[in-house]
C-alpha cells in the first residue's frame, strides 16, 4: 500500500471502514447523491406548484370580453385579487350574483383604483372574461363608473392577444 506525505495507515483503514459502513447499511455514495437529488428535486417541485398554480387565465374565456350592467353589492380591495361583486338583473327579471375578479391592490392602485372607488348600489357596466365553468364569474377588463369615468386593467398577462 502506498501512503501520501502526511498519511497515515489508520486514515486509511478508516476510509475503508466508512465504505464498509455504507455498504454494510444498503448505500453506496452514488446512491446517496441519487437520494438526495431525488429529494431536493421533489421538495422544488412541491413547493412550486402553488405558485404556477396561481396565476394565469386559464379559467376564464379570455378569446371573448363580454359586457355586463348591474348593481355593486361590495368591493373587496385585498390581496392577491381583488374582487367586485355586483347584482344583475337577466331578461327574466330574475338577479344574479356575479362577481368580477381584478388584479392585485398595487396593480390597481397604480391604475387610479382606491377601496373606496365602489360603493354598494352604485350602477355599474363590467366587461370582462367569462368563467368557463358556466358559473356568474368574470376575469375583469374595465368599469364603467356612474359618472361615465372608465377603470381599466390595461396590461395583464391573461389579455396581451386582446
Amino acid at each position: 500500500m502506498h501512503l501520501s506525505a502526511g498519511q497515515s495507515e489508520n486514515a486509511v483503514d478508516n476510509s475503508r471502514d466508512g465504505m464498509k459502513h455504507l455498504r454494510a447499511t444498503g448505500g453506496s455514495p452514488m446512491k446517496i447523491r441519487l437520494s438526495a437529488f431525488c429529494f431536493w428535486t421533489a421538495w422544488i417541485l412541491l413547493i412550486s406548484a402553488p405558485i404556477s398554480a396561481h396565476h394565469g387565465g386559464s379559467s376564464y374565456d379570455i378569446k371573448k370580453l363580454t359586457t355586463l350592467k348591474g348593481t355593486v353589492t361590495e368591493f373587496q380591495f385585498v390581496n392577491p385579487h381583488s374582487e367586485l361583486f355586483f347584482d344583475v338583473t337577466d331578461a327574466s327579471g330574475k338577479v344574479q350574483k356575479w362577481v368580477a375578479e381584478a388584479v392585485s391592490v398595487a396593480s390597481l392602485t397604480r391604475y387610479g383604483w382606491t377601496k373606496n372607488t365602489f360603493k354598494p348600489g352604485d350602477q355599474v357596466t363590467i366587461t370582462g372574461n367569462l368563467a368557463k365553468n358556466g358559473s356568474f364569474t368574470m376575469r375583469l377588463k374595465k368599469v364603467v363608473l356612474p359618472s361615465g369615468k372608465v377603470l381599466s386593467v390595461e396590461v395583464a398577462d391573461d389579455y396581451a392577444d386582446q
